[in-house]
């Protein structure tokens, strides 16, 4: 699948029918397990979930990926471009040169959606 596909394909996504368990308190919905299998990047999954506090002042947070000469810079903030995580990911084959995801926490559970899901 290419780069254009992938986008298209993404962009199809809202709300979610299902959820998906990635560790014992995160959980991905339709369209993050889309993106995980079709990307191959489940690893982009676990260091979005290794970076999601057990306990949260906010019950929302915004991931963004950018992917620049075959590495990447991960951020997460709260939603008003307050930075509470970053990690440089020194290699990395992600097809897309930016992705946002959006995580909601619903007091149990961290839940990693697209921006389109949400």
């Amino acid at each position: 699948m290419n780069t254009i596909e992938l986008q298209a394909n993404l962009l199809q996504f809202t709300g979610t029918e299902k959820y998906y368990r990635i560790t014992n308190r995160h959980l991905l919905t339709d369209g993050t397990k889309y993106l995980a299998e079709n990307a191959e990047c489940f690893w982009l999954m676990t260091a979005v979930a290794s970076h999601l506090p057990k306990q949260f002042h906010d019950y929302f947070a915004v991931v963004n990926l950018t992917v620049k000469n075959s590495s990447a810079q991960l951020t997460l903030d709260d939603g008003n471009g307050n930075i509470f995580a970053q990690q440089f990911i020194e290699y990395t084959d992600f097809p897309l040169s930016e992705l946002k995801l959006y995580c909601g926490f619903d007091g149990e559970y961290w839940v990693l959606m697209l921006p389109s899901e949400y």
